[in-house]
């Protein structure tokens, strides 16, 4: 009898883990086909097969749905050991070399962010995850005034080169073999990031 009440939290915490993960995936899914201000609680409560407090009881609300699928797909864009001297010809190179697998996540957690940084609700919410995410990682590398806008500048390229890359699919920016485009890359990221 002790072994069936043993067994039995165990197999409520991997239902209740299951739940929260399909809750999850169904907000994602939502948020990489609509805006913020466009998906409703039901809606993804619907999707996932639940009653809809679940997603309350789960999350607490819309807004930390949307903080946690944002945060789901972060990746650590520079690992801690690349310097500062090395971050054009990495982030160009991490810019070519992305797997097919990497770049769909990469191309799915922009179309999210593009789609509801214009909320006046979710902005602020992207905002605070580029900085955390991106941003704050890459200004602590620089020496040098102006770190956070010559980071910002950095993020920028990279940003507007993969959305031309992914999301818009413009032929030359898609050849992962062109020498060409990870030179030039890294030029452009070298003079964002250069304290000079």
């Amino acid at each position: 009898m002790s072994m069936q009440a043993h067994s039995q939290p165990a197999t409520r915490l991997k239902n209740a883990a299951a739940t929260r993960d399909a809750i999850l995936e169904a907000a994602r899914q939502r948020f990489l086909l609509e805006s913020y201000d466009n998906v409703g609680l039901r809606d993804i409560a619907g999707d996932a097969g639940v009653d809809v407090a679940l997603v309350g009881r789960y999350f607490g609300g819309k807004e930390k749905l949307f903080e946690e699928v944002l945060g789901k797909c972060e990746v650590d864009l520079v690992p801690a050991d690349i310097g500062a001297d090395e971050l054009p010809a990495f982030l160009a190179k991490l810019f070519m070399d992305q797997d097919q697998a990497e770049r769909r996540q990469h191309i799915e957690q922009l179309l999210i962010v593009l789609r509801s940084a214009g909320s006046p609700s979710a902005g602020q919410i992207v905002r605070d995850a580029l900085r955390q995410d991106i941003l704050g990682p890459l200004t602590e590398r620089l020496t040098g005034d102006n770190a956070e806008t010559r980071a910002s500048l950095a993020m920028g390229v990279l940003m507007g080169a993969t959305v031309i890359r992914t999301i818009m699919s413009v032929g030359p920016m898609c050849n992962d073999k062109c020498t060409f485009i990870e030179e030039r890359l890294a030029r452009l990221f070298e003079a964002a990031l250069s304290p000079r």
